[in-house]
């Protein structure tokens, strides 16, 4: 050693003795600033969010827009293969039982024209054709045409004004028809109708003309009894006289 000075090592050179734990330093600086790798899900705006919702909203099943008591109403089994989705349709009792009995809704009377229209609901039964039953008096029921199992309404022509009759609907498929209640053997007269069953009395008006003709006629006999009255008093009361006069004369 000369001078109070270190001999320096053969092949190290002192640059890099002086950076390496610099660069030591800055690596692990550098790591612990670097967040840890963490799995990230994907996120969703508000808008792809809703989107969500309503697709996932609309797939859900809901009930068909069947009405049972619509007239031509479009069998359930056909809307639900209409849709995109299959709808819900209402339960229905076994094609193997004969179908329960509609119900009678609202009859509108046409006293004019002698008709009625008849409403009616269809069973939570398979149906595959209606038909009405009409009886006036103590005769047998007159059946009408089979209707096909879309119609909820029919029309009754040739109703007799001041008439009283029983309308019924009857509802059947392949294993048999509806039950009519109280037609055991029993006038219409005598039947014993359920509420919201399938049978109804019915009372026709008379029409209006035979109103105005019996108005009339009651006053043109109302008249006549009038001036009845007034010529027995005016004329044939003096000529004939009053037993009352007589009797006071006579005293």
């Amino acid at each position: 050693m000369s001078g109070g000075r270190f001999p320096l090592r053969q092949g190290i050179p002192t640059d890099s003795m002086l950076a390496s734990p610099c660069l030591l330093w800055l690596l692990a600086m550098t790591f612990s600033l670097v967040p840890r790798a963490q799995p990230l899900a994907p996120q969703k705006s508000e808008e792809e969010e809703e989107e969500y919702e309503t697709v996932s909203t609309s797939t859900l099943a809901a009930p068909c827009d069947y009405d049972r008591c619509r007239h031509l109403q479009v069998p359930c089994k056909e809307l639900q293969r209409a849709g995109p989705v299959a709808c819900l349709c209402p339960g229905l009792s076994s094609s193997a039982l004969r179908p329960e009995p509609p119900r009678l809704g609202e009859v509108q009377i046409v006293a004019e024209e002698g008709r009625a229209v008849v409403h009616w609901c269809a069973p939570f039964s398979p149906v595959h054709h209606y038909w009405l039953l009409l009886w006036e008096g103590n005769g047998a029921p007159q059946k009408g045409p089979p209707l096909n199992s879309t119609v909820r309404r029919a029309e009754l022509k040739g109703l007799k004004p001041g008439g009283t009759y029983v309308i019924c609907v009857v509802a059947a498929n392949e294993a048999g028809e509806s039950q009519v209640p109280g037609t055991s053997g029993e006038g219409p007269e005598r039947m014993a109708f359920p509420s919201f069953g399938p049978c109804s009395r019915l009372s026709m008006p008379p029409r209006p003309v035979t109103l105005v003709h019996a108005a009339v006629g009651v006053g043109i006999a109302l008249a006549l009894l009038s001036c009845a009255a007034l010529f027995w008093h005016f004329c044939l009361r003096e000529r004939w006289g009053c037993p009352r006069h007589r009797v006071a004369g006579a005293l």
